[in-house]
């Protein structure tokens, strides 16, 4: 295996520091996510336990926030995955660019199709972390009905 002078290797470092830097951010996106995700179960959790001492229209009002506590998981997940498809994919991308560098291949093409994947896993999961949001508003509208701004 041929040997890859230090020269040449500095500037794969130079690029790979932008993947690095993603990855990092992702974390933190993953970090909320993910305590997005607890707080919808255990809100689950929470109204599940009182529903056996609701009744009537109450009860309807918590098994709909139920519903929609069920589908905010369901979507956090799927943003929760879709984000850390893109800092594996972002990862990969460092490995290929330090591998085609070693080897001198010219991978562009590739490195590029990474990339794209890598971005589009993160537009993904933001537009269902978006989703989330707009799903919570929803439960609280249902929590909060009947009470009307600025009453209190």
């Amino acid at each position: 295996m041929p040997t890859t002078p230090l020269n040449e290797i500095v500037p794969v470092l130079q690029v790979a520091i932008g993947p690095v830097i993603l990855i990092s951010g992702v974390g933190l996106l993953l970090l909320t996510m993910t305590n997005r995700l607890g707080r919808a179960i255990d809100r689950a959790r929470l109204l599940k336990a009182e529903l056996s001492q609701r009744t009537g229209e109450d009860r309807a009002q918590a098994l709909a926030q139920v519903d929609i506590l069920y589908r905010r998981a369901r979507v956090v997940r799927l943003s929760i995955i879709l984000a850390t498809l893109s800092a594996l994919l972002a990862s990969a991308l460092i490995i290929t660019l330090f591998v085609t560098a070693l080897l001198h291949w010219e991978q562009g093409f590739f490195i590029g199709l990474i990339f794209i994947a890598c971005m589009t896993a993160l537009l993904a999961s933001l537009v269902a972390f978006i989703c989330d949001i707009n799903l919570s508003l929803h439960a609280l509208k249902l929590e909060l009905k009947g009470i009307k701004p600025g009453s209190g």
